[in-house]
């Protein structure tokens, strides 16, 4: 008896025991926590119960002595679903997601009525068109997001995350993401992501999209949290049931002239040689032209080729054409967005008067090993997608190279069989998503071209460029990207006569810049874009050596030239009422030339030679020559006439500090660039416009009609005659003027249908101004007249016929009145020579331009399981063999003055190129 009284003693005094246990200690490193629960219910008469798999593989580490099992509880439990309950036998019961409740919470009969009361509110906002039952065959999934918090009293919880192609990885946006049965709704942006707010409890998301297949999810939120969609591309003809949005972008949009290209959709224009190009498809937009047939640069709303900023991943590319404007220097196949900005400019770029050409190129996929190829007369190109850690980072690889040399060696003409006109550029892009929050992206892109038409002389010019950037998320409001790029663009010529004046020449310029961006969205009516750069530009203007050691040729090296711009910026979109919305801007520069130097100083009020030189200044490295700031505003008004009519109304003014050095009437490979400095100042200049946007039938439709005006300041031009390369006093040769550009343009768009394109039509001068009370330093008596790309009118038609989905047709169109060109007038013999008298400057033009290319497409049979999907054009350019002139030049023979014509493509040409993707 006495034994088994002691026997119950014991027992109740660990009943007892175990019962007021209060604190515990453990200690762990890296641990799991199931290798947690198992050291606590070793050092402890607690008991755990719970569903292995809801544990994850979370790591953790802690060292606890005499504490509250709560506290360790809740370390390891933190950023996890888990939440737990204590019994009061020191059993734990570990729940998912949510939380047990044993008592009810404090005012709880009263939140309900405020519960009930707010849904009844919300529901009178709903809108009738969400109730509309939709029958889906497809799978709901259940997610559960986030734990839920015993003291919230949150009505809504955010949702957040990306949406990405199943198949590439690749973002998907616009992705339209309702909640089943409410008006609650969101789209993604062009990164995949968005964000919504949810009600707790159970919401059923609905998404749907344009070539992608509808979803459904079923998701229980209990706290904010993230959830990332991979969908499947929609492979079924649609052909009643169409998504889109109420209005159309061009319509709702705020800034004005900005043009997006689909590059997909590019390889359906006939180009020459069969070649896709983005920028041969900008030109045919209203507002863009070229000088002329194979000349390489743009000229936007009346200005030069070097005030249009071109940005690939953000870095700066100088030349983006090969072969004198032939081809593009970028892979049609890398690139996943362009964007041009000719009217209103957004605040964050800077540097340029005329236009932005924003290339972002594609991220390689993260999921498997892809590519696409092409095949073509004179070119071959290849793209490859290779994951490097699946669904989080990718390198994208492409690389390009002409092959024409074998055409030049076949021709009968002995003198260019020595020729060689070839080229290559390379790119890849590494991509790496480190969570939700953080992304990695570095670029790099180099290319090389070589021509040498006459046996003696070989022209090389390289463009090269890497850019890194950051892009982070701090929160659902605020965002941000840290880039730094680095960009070069140089040529050589290298002169072998077979005499003892061969010469090696070269030129480079060079810019490395730093920038951060910072977003905050407010609401969906107004966010915030501010953020700062600095840019460091490097130019070494120009130096010739010999070129073998039989050479006489004297070294010379014009000294290097060195700047820092920096600027700040800070622009917003406001939505004031659902017609009216502002988008509004400033930016602020300041460009420093940098030292070390020698500047010439010159008498005031004369004309810049060696007989007003006064004296030299020299500065030492890093030393300030002189400073420019530059003050500028970006002004962009919508206003709604109805949901399909829009008229916007834009002001920009901007300022250049660095200038292309070209006394030719193209855009040549060796044209150099100069920084300003004390004698030579930055180019600024205003625009205004205004614009009519009308959408038709449902927005098959799109018509703009938008007018602009652009004023200058500081435009360079040069003397008759002047030596642009290798001269040490450039800035006796230079002349800066005024500018003046207006026009209208019209453009037509049919976006849908078997007969797709559009027609564009501009009428626009542009003029330039160069007066001075010195006769050397005038111009056409001092007034306005027409600039080398002066052309009034410019017609341009893409039109695409689809026979089948396989098969069609595409057309492409261009009429341009012909450039100006100054031509002799007249003669006169003095002391026994002849002398030609030329006329004002630009007084004539040459023949007009037109020139129709036709192209047949041929798209391989559309089975989803194949090894590659393929794609044939088959193209002829300029059917009519237009003899269009390029120039026109003046020679004299036998003491009489002819004019001759050159031409780059006087017959058609015809071609054929193969694509495949894998």
């Amino acid at each position: 008896m006495r034994k088994l009284l002691y026997t119950l003693i014991f027992l109740l005094y660990q009943v007892t025991f175990s019962q007021n246990q209060t604190t515990i200690s453990v200690n762990f490193t890296d641990a799991s926590i199931g290798e947690v629960i198992q050291e606590i219910e070793a050092n402890s008469n607690y008991h755990f119960y719970f569903v292995e798999e809801w544990l994850g593989d979370k790591r953790v580490t802690g060292n606890y002595n005499n504490v509250p099992v709560q506290e360790v509880l809740n370390a390891i439990f933190k950023d996890t679903v888990l939440n737990y309950y204590l019994l009061d036998n020191n059993e734990i019961v570990l729940i998912r997601n949510n939380v047990i409740y044993d008592e009810l919470p404090e005012n709880f009969f009263g939140r309900e009525k405020v519960v009930e009361n707010t849904v009844t509110k919300r529901k009178k906002n709903i809108n009738p068109s969400f109730y509309v039952e939709q029958k889906s065959s497809t799978r709901t999934e259940t997610f559960r997001i986030g734990k839920e918090d015993i003291n919230s009293t949150r009505e809504r919880y955010s949702l957040s995350g990306y949406v990405t192609n199943f198949r590439t990885g690749r973002p998907i946006g616009n992705l339209a993401i309702v909640v089943s049965g409410t008006s609650i709704g969101t789209q993604t942006d062009k990164n995949g992501f968005y964000q919504i707010d949810l009600p707790p409890g159970q919401s059923i998301l609905e998404t749907s999209s344009v070539g992608i297949q509808d979803s459904r999810k079923r998701v229980i939120i209990y706290n904010d949290g993230e959830l990332d969609f991979e969908l499947d591309e929609s492979l079924e003809q649609l052909d009643e049931v169409i998504l889109e949005g109420k209005v159309s972008k061009n319509v709702t949009e705020t800034i004005t002239g900005a043009e997006k290209i689909d590059v997909e959709e590019s390889k359906n224009i006939p180009l020459v040689l069969g070649e896709r190009d983005v920028f041969k498809v900008a030109t045919a937009l209203p507002g863009i032209s070229t000088a002329g047939e194979g000349s390489a640069g743009f000229n936007v709303r009346g200005g030069k080729s070097d005030q249009n900023l071109i940005l690939v991943d953000d870095a700066v590319i100088y030349s983006p054409q090969h072969f004198f404007g032939i081809f593009s220097a970028l892979n049609p196949f890398s690139i996943e967005d362009v964007t041009v900005y000719k009217g209103s400019i957004p605040a964050e770029y800077g540097g340029r008067l005329s236009s932005v050409f924003d290339i972002k190129l594609k991220d390689g996929d993260t999921k498997k090993f892809g590519g696409e190829a092409s095949i073509g007369p004179v070119t071959g190109n290849v793209v490859l997608d290779i994951p490097v850690i699946k669904d989080k980072s990718a390198l994208q690889i492409g690389g390009r190279g002409a092959y024409a040399n074998y055409i030049l060696r076949s021709l009968d003409d002995e003198s260019l069989k020595d020729s060689e006109a070839s080229f290559y550029d390379a790119n890849v892009k590494y991509t790496h998503r480190f969570n939700d929050n953080n992304k990695l992206s570095a670029t790099g892109y180099i290319s090389r071209d070589d021509f040498s038409i006459t046996s003696d002389s070989l022209y090389i010019y390289n463009n090269r460029l890497l850019s890194l950037k950051w892009d982070h998320t701090f929160n659902d409001n605020n965002k941000g990207s840290l880039v730094l790029y680095n960009s070069e663009y140089k040529f050589n010529i290298e002169f072998d006569g077979g005499a003892n004046n061969n010469f090696d020449l070269g030129f480079s310029v060079q810019e490395t810049e730093a920038k951060l961006k910072m977003n905050h969205a407010f609401n969906d009516k107004y966010s915030l874009d501010y953020g700062v750069s600095s840019k460091l530009y490097s130019i070494e203007p120009g130096r010739i050596d010999p070129f073998d050691e039989q050479s006489i040729v004297t070294p010379l090296a014009i000294p290097e030239e060195r700047a820092l711009e920096s600027a700040a910026f800070i622009s917003g979109k406001l939505d004031f009422t659902e017609k009216f919305s502002v988008d509004a801007g400033f930016r602020f520069s300041v460009f420093n030339a940098l030292g070390e130097g020698v500047q010439r100083i010159y008498e005031d009020g004369r004309p810049r030679s060696e007989a007003t030189l006064l004296e030299t200044q020299e500065f030492d490295k890093n030393e300030v020559i002189e400073t420019y700031t530059g003050p500028e505003a970006r002004l962009s008004l919508r206003y709604l006439l109805r949901p399909d009519l829009s008229i916007k109304a834009s002001f920009n003014n901007t300022f250049q500090y660095i200038h292309r050095l070209s006394n030719n009437t193209t855009v040549s490979p060796i044209d150099t660039w100069k920084l300003s400095d004390l004698n030579i100042e930055p180019q600024q200049a205003n625009q205004y416009s205004l614009g009519l946007y009308k959408n038709f039938e449902d927005d098959l439709y799109e018509l703009s009609i938008e007018g602009f005006y652009k004023e200058s300041e500081n435009i360079l031009d040069f003397k008759t005659g002047a030596q642009i390369l290798l001269n040490e006093t450039i800035e006796a040769e230079v002349l800066q003027g005024e500018g003046e550009a207006y026009g209208v343009e019209f453009l037509l768009k049919k976006t849908k249908g078997k007969l797709n394109g559009w027609l564009g039509y501009t009428y626009s001068r542009s003029f330039i101004k160069l007066d001075s009370p010195f006769p050397e330093e005038r111009v056409n008596n001092g007034d306005f007249f027409p600039s080398n790309f002066d052309k009034p009118h410019d017609f341009s038609m893409v039109a695409n016929y689809k026979f089948t989905k396989r098969f069609s047709l595409s057309a492409n169109f261009v009429y341009q009145t012909g450039r100006p060109v100054t031509f002799p007038v007249g003669n006169f013999f003095f002391n026994g020579s002849e002398t030609v008298v030329f006329s004002d400057r630009n007084r004539f033009r040459i023949p007009d331009f037109y020139r129709l290319d036709l192209g047949f497409n041929i798209e391989g049979n559309h089975k989803k399981k194949k090894l590659a999907h393929s794609f044939w054009t088959i193209s002829i350019y300029n059917v009519l063999g237009r003899n269009n002139p390029f120039s026109v030049f003046f020679v004299t023979e036998d003491g009489e003055v002819k004019s001759l014509q050159s031409s780059i493509f006087s017959i058609p040409v015809p071609s054929i190129t193969y694509n495949f993707k894998f």
